[in-house]
């Protein structure tokens, strides 16, 4: 009898411990707005940690914050929170600014025209500030940060969760 309580009090424990609370409205939102022809979204799991953006049993995409796969990487005033989205070819979906801090305003990764620029991009494009992602002038050290964690995250990403492509 003992021992059945204590392997079923495991049992609970486990559960509970690896259980997920439901995703909320806002994140379901956003993977929403980088997949909009998604019709579910799986919680959030794997190595790396990753959101599975699904149409009916088709896989589109994967979802993923740069702060998980690129926790060191640091903008002028700390780590910037990205949504990111990407297909299953490696092609970025977009990309949502979810946090970040400036100390002299909110004008440069939060402003639509930064997320743009990344809807369409190849994973293996350079990601380089002044080439192929613009400037914003008075935010180079947070546009670098920004640039380079959603690129390195999106190749990690793609490395360990996609199927390289045959030619």
């Amino acid at each position: 009898m003992r021992h059945s309580l204590a392997v079923a009090f495991a049992l609970v424990a486990v559960a509970v411990l690896t259980a997920q609370a439901p995703m909320d409205q806002k994140l379901q939102t956003n993977l929403k707005h980088l997949f909009p022809t998604a019709t579910s979204f799986t919680l959030k799991g794997g190595d790396p940690p990753h959101f599975k953006a699904m149409s009916g049993q088709t896989l589109l995409g994967l979802a993923f914050w740069t702060t998980e796969l690129q926790p060191l990487e640091r903008a002028y005033d700390g780590p910037i929170k990205i949504l990111v989205g990407m297909d299953t070819k490696g092609i970025l979906t977009g990309i949502v600014v979810v946090e970040h801090h400036e100390p002299y305003g909110n004008f440069s990764v939060d402003t639509a025209g930064f997320a743009a620029q990344f809807r369409g991009k190849n994973i293996r494009d350079a990601f380089k500030v002044g080439m192929d992602v613009d400037a914003i002038s008075r935010a180079t050290i947070s546009v670098t940060s920004a640039s380079r964690s959603i690129r390195n995250s999106a190749r990690m990403a793609a490395r360990q969760l996609l199927t390289a492509p045959t030619q």
